[in-house]
């Protein structure tokens, strides 16, 4: 057991550690000494719950790095570099003043679900493939789903007998999932955002006008569903650039969902001029 009061998990490598971050969906910061009097190239993996792999080759560097890591997951970012000053380094000794900490996200690689394989939900498959994000589709119409709709192999295609089950199966843990619910009715609608609820993933958003949203999400709230999990629901779904066809939905489904995983704000980039 480390000083923070967690155990350190038993892996042999920090190797390991991470396929076991990855498989298990958990996030995770991997600190590594980029400058340093010494152990240049030590690596310390710090899950979100605190427990760590691996070190720095100082216990109480070790224990400076894991708080630290905290708030580096909590910034979105993938990568950063911090100084010795940064980290309060000099707290442990003075050999650290030129150190240097280099923090790296490990996460699992995003995946966009999407339930509803009609005109927009095609598209949003497609495009989230082109941003290098995995993507599952999901209907229950068989002939919506066919490989040859869909030549990438990339992209999922799954036949749901039953809405709410495939969707629960596909989503997982939730993490690092981004699920737009696209389907052509109220009650697949339902379906699916029973399963969401269940698993609370990192996104999710229903389509639709405010009153068709509204319809559904009330009766879940009718059946006693947690209300902070309903607000989390992004419906209508999307950014508003005032999409029309099936492209330029799609295209506003995803911003929002890359805005809500790199804590984007959704907002014009040259609003600063304007002031």
């Amino acid at each position: 057991m480390n000083k923070a009061g967690k155990h350190t998990p038993p892996f042999r490598s920090i190797t390991e550690a991470i396929a076991r971050t990855l498989r298990e969906s958990f996030i995770a910061a991997l600190a590594t000494l980029v400058v340093a009097p010494e152990s240049v190239g030590a690596k310390i993996l710090i899950e979100e719950s605190g427990a760590h792999t691996g070190s720095l080759g100082d216990d109480e560097l070790n224990e400076i790095i894991a708080q630290h890591a905290q708030l580096f997951l909590a910034s979105r970012a993938e990568a950063a570099t911090f100084d010795a000053k940064d980290l309060d380094f000099a707290r442990v000794s003075k050999k650290w003043a030129d150190a240097r900490v280099l923090f790296e996200r490990i996460e699992p690689e995003p995946r966009v679900v999407v339930c509803g394989a009609g005109h927009v939900g095609a598209q949003l498959a497609q495009l989230a493939r082109l941003v290098n994000y995995r993507a599952t589709l999901i209907d229950d119409r068989a002939d919506f789903v066919r490989r040859e709709r869909f030549p990438d192999e990339n992209i999922e295609l799954v036949v749901a007998e039953n809405w709410r089950a495939a969707t629960r199966r596909v989503i997982g843990t939730g993490r690092g999932v981004y699920v737009a619910i696209v389907t052509r009715g109220h009650t697949e609608d339902e379906e699916c955002l029973r399963a969401v609820v269940e698993a609370q993933p990192d996104y999710v958003g229903l389509i639709g006008s405010k009153r068709r949203t509204n319809i559904v999400l009330q009766r879940l709230r009718a059946e006693g569903v947690d209300e902070n999990r309903l607000k989390e629901i992004r419906a209508p779904i999307g950014l508003d650039i005032a999409a029309v066809s099936p492209e330029e939905v799609a295209l506003a489904i995803l911003a929002e969902m890359i805005a809500v995983r790199r804590g984007g704000r959704g907002s014009s980039l040259s609003a600063w001029r304007r002031k």
